[in-house]
């Protein structure tokens, strides 16, 4: 029984790599032998590719992360923006020698760390699932290329 590793390189296979004479394995493109198996590795990533689960994983990605990163990229750049262009605002005291400037900057932080939250639960509640399905349908497909 063999089992190759879905996520090795093709590109860099044979690298360093001894044949059965003792000197180094050829790097090239597959032999006849490969085409005559079916369906490689590449048409059954792309097969995956291709497939409605799977475009829907990078739906659901793309609904969260395009927005949240539009959201901080505004957030960080109107700080910046106020920084250079109202500092009597940022000077403005909020309490005792803590400013305006210092609770945006500290809010930076903290949304920072409430995004990274943010994204992890959305990830585990909406897409880790569908993923790992994924990757184990894909890993099954793929074992059959050796047999």
């Amino acid at each position: 029984m063999r089992l190759d590793d879905p996520w090795d390189d093709a590109l860099a296979s044979g690298w360093g790599e001894l044949d059965g004479a003792g000197s180094f394995a050829p790097a090239g493109p597959p032999g006849p032998a490969d085409t005559q198996r079916g369906h490689s590795a590449a048409d059954i990533y792309l097969e995956v590719q291709r497939s409605g689960a799977f475009q829907e994983v990078r739906r659901r990605y793309r609904r969260f992360v395009i927005p949240a990163t539009l959201a901080f990229l505004v957030w960080y750049l109107a700080y910046v923006v106020a920084a250079i262009t109202a500092p009597g605002l940022m000077a403005r005291p909020v309490a005792g020698a803590v400013n305006v400037a210092m609770v945006a900057g500290l809010g930076q932080f903290l949304t920072t760390f409430l995004l990274t939250g943010a994204y992890a639960r959305h990830a585990r509640l909406r897409r880790d699932r569908a993923a790992l399905d994924l990757r184990w349908e894909t890993q099954e497909m793929t074992r059959g290329i050796g047999r």
